[in-house]
């Protein structure tokens, strides 16, 4: 009888051994999920929202800029002469006071005159230290301020600017004249009394909803018209700012200040607080 024992065939080793160099194609990875779309709809929300604010804070990332070009370079050995009496006698300057703004038109009327301790201050951006825009040339730069917008969204945009009413636009800077503060006053002016109240509104509740500006100072007489936020507080730089809102009847104002430290809070609220009385009481606040 043979000893020898028939082994059963060993298996057939898997493809995968057989060629280690090749391993089976591992399935395909999905796609990475895209980033989630902005919402358009949210965005265009915000942009109507802010619609009668577009203009007041066009020069607002600036502000900073002109006070330190203006300190900087500030003579504070000669100071300016605005008027040279003529070697005669006392003389008048054949187009008014012009030294403390404007007062040819209804919007300029309603901006306040330069008060004692400032100047005119340096150009807003290319509309200059005294302008104005009337209600058509301001709406059709709030309207152009939506070319993002496409369509539908285009039109509802524009029509919302429509129902504003805009008026005009007034703008109008200082200077103190120890050459340490800068304030930019920007005023809208509008028909629609509610559309004043919602921007003011929105404005504060949007700097509170930020979470980095600090409280500013209250305005007195006009604790619910009125309120300041100060920038975040940085020990580093050598300017500070604080930026006010506010509201009287059918006139928005914007009041963006800067200026050197310590800065100078008080001569701001002053400001703007004899802003918003010059249009209850035109002429007892100048």
């Amino acid at each position: 009888m043979n000893d020898d024992v028939t082994l059963p065939a060993p298996a057939a080793p898997e493809p995968q051994s057989l060629h280690p160099a090749e391993p089976a194609p591992a399935p395909a990875p999905e796609p990475a999920p895209e980033p989630a779309p902005v919402r358009k709809g949210r965005a265009r929300r915000v942009i109507l929202a802010t619609v009668p604010v577009v203009l007041v804070l066009a020069a607002v990332a600036g502000a900073a800029a002109y006070t330190k070009v203006t300190v900087d370079g500030a003579d504070r050995t000669v100071s300016t002469v605005l008027w040279q009496k003529p070697a005669h006698g006392p003389g008048k300057d054949p187009a008014g006071d012009i030294a403390r703004g404007r007062v040819s038109t209804g919007m300029s009327k309603l901006l306040l005159p330069v008060p004692a301790g400032f100047r005119l201050g340096p150009d807003s951006g290319t509309y200059g230290n005294d302008a104005e825009l009337s209600g058509r040339a301001a709406t059709a730069e709030m309207k152009d301020s939506g070319r993002g917008l496409s369509g539908k969204q285009r039109r509802e945009y524009e029509k919302r600017i429509d129902k504003l009413h805009v008026q005009g636009v007034g703008i109008r800077t200082y200077a103190s004249d120890a050459n340490d503060l800068v304030v930019e006053t920007q005023l809208v002016r509008m028909k629609d009394k509610k559309a004043v109240r919602d921007s003011y509104r929105f404005q504060t509740g949007l700097f509170d909803s930020v979470g980095i500006f600090r409280d500013g100072p209250a305005v007195s007489g006009h604790n619910k018209n009125a309120t300041c936020f100060l920038n975040p507080k940085n020990s580093k730089q050598k300017v500070d700012g604080m930026f006010c809102v506010a509201y009287e009847g059918e006139a928005m104002f914007t009041f963006t200040a800067s200026g050197t430290k310590p800065f100078d809070k008080s001569a701001v609220v002053e400001l703007v607080k004899d802003q918003l009385n010059h249009i209850t009481s035109p002429g007892e606040y100048v």
